[in-house]
């Protein structure tokens, strides 16, 4: 490749990525824009298996990051956990961030501890929450992805945002990364062990 073909292909480059920036801050826009949709104060099951309420998930923050996590089975559901958890500290210093997942309260509280996760977690087991909020499927299959919520200041919980996650998603550094390389992802998907 000659330094002229090169050079215009960065640039093309370079405007491609500033269009995709462009496009997710209007998809950012949008997606604020979307009216606040009030939402049950739902009861989920804590680490004990003791009612814990959507409100008590805010902690002293107005603002709550719920991850739908589809459980121990799913390896992808897994590695955004782990991401998740690299980047906790950060996270709660803006908001309230918590995982809720298909699992019983003893089951997730073994994986999350192998795991090393230091987030919150709560099962949807019991509840209708995770049906309600979009992230199950007909046959009762979980769906991945993540809901925020507002608490209001009389008390009222909305819903201002969600998005579900999929390979090559942007709650995923993995992807990003893997797209650097000559074949991309190549067809790579998460264990659990390598």
């Amino acid at each position: 490749m000659t330094t002229k073909k090169r050079v215009d292909l960065e640039r093309e480059l370079s405007k491609a990525e500033k269009e995709v920036r462009r496009a997710k801050e209007r998809l950012a826009k949008l997606q604020r824009r979307l009216p606040p949709l009030e939402m049950a104060d739902y009861a989920l099951a804590g680490p004990g298996g003791e009612k814990v309420t959507l409100s008590s998930l805010f902690g002293k923050h107005d603002d709550l990051i719920l991850v739908h996590n589809m459980g121990k089975s799913c390896p992808y559901c897994t590695m955004w956990a782990d991401g998740f958890n690299g980047v906790l500290k950060h996270l709660e210093s803006r908001g309230a961030f918590v995982v809720v997942s298909p699992d019983p309260p003893e089951v997730e509280g073994k994986f999350a501890e192998e795991r090393g996760w230091k987030f919150r977690m709560v099962s949807g087991q019991g509840s209708t929450f995770t049906k309600d909020l979009g992230f199950e499927r007909k046959d009762g299959s979980p769906i991945p992805g993540v809901s925020a919520f507002h608490r209001e200041k009389d008390g009222r919980i909305v819903r201002i945002g969600k998005a579900q996650f999929g390979p090559g998603d942007d709650f995923c550094s993995v992807w990003h990364l893997f797209d650097l390389l000559p074949n991309g992802s190549n067809g790579w998907e998460p264990k659990f062990r390598y």
